[in-house]
């Protein structure tokens, strides 16, 4: 089954294109306040898929606001994921043009639910250098967490219930910017 259309079966709009962009602009505007004093050593790493786009979108608003060049990875946590089963994985790959030991890390994704992306995304990092530290922000937290994990950068908080889905559209992955919730 492919992606919903933003426009089809939405129970709610919860993100417009404008609304994505203004969570995307206010979370890079938290990244530079938080981190003004190490801009050097920061990095963006998205989880694929749809983190990477959102990183490179709060790359470019960093290179907007302020004239800073801050590197952008994508993460493959395929096979560091704890609910693989059955058939062989379909693992993309990493890319990560930058040596992240001694970094702070912004770990970019686009909806942070019960905890174990996240975590994932962690281990899949940390095989690859030992970061200064890494930083989590998603564009969309809807709860259910499952494991101690909280987003330092959040776009919208959604509060859902679990069987509800948040499908996150980007125009980049899907021809289309919007942010819906379906189910229930």
């Amino acid at each position: 089954m492919g992606r919903l259309s933003v426009h089809e079966h939405a129970r709610s709009q919860l993100l417009t294109p404008d609304g994505i962009d203004r969570s995307l602009r206010r979370i890079s505007h938290e990244i530079l306040e938080r981190n003004a004093a190490s801009l050097d050593n920061l990095a963006l790493v998205g989880v694929l898929t749809r983190g990477v786009p959102l990183a490179r979108r709060i790359s470019d608003n960093l290179h907007r606001f302020e004239g800073i060049d801050v590197p952008v990875g994508s993460l493959d946590i395929t096979l560091h994921r704890d609910d693989l089963s059955g058939d062989e994985p379909a693992v993309k790959g990493s890319r990560i043009p930058f040596d992240v030991t001694g970094k702070t890390v912004v770990l970019v994704d686009d909806v942070l639910y019960t905890g174990r992306t996240a975590r994932a995304a962690m281990d899949a990092l940390l095989e690859l250098g030992r970061p200064a530290a890494i930083r989590l922000a998603v564009l969309v937290d809807r709860g259910h967490r499952e494991l101690p994990v909280r987003a330092d950068y959040v776009g919208k908080n959604v509060p859902t219930a679990r069987g509800q889905r948040v499908l996150v559209n980007l125009d980049e992955t899907d021809g289309e910017d919007g942010v819906i919730v379906v189910g229930d």
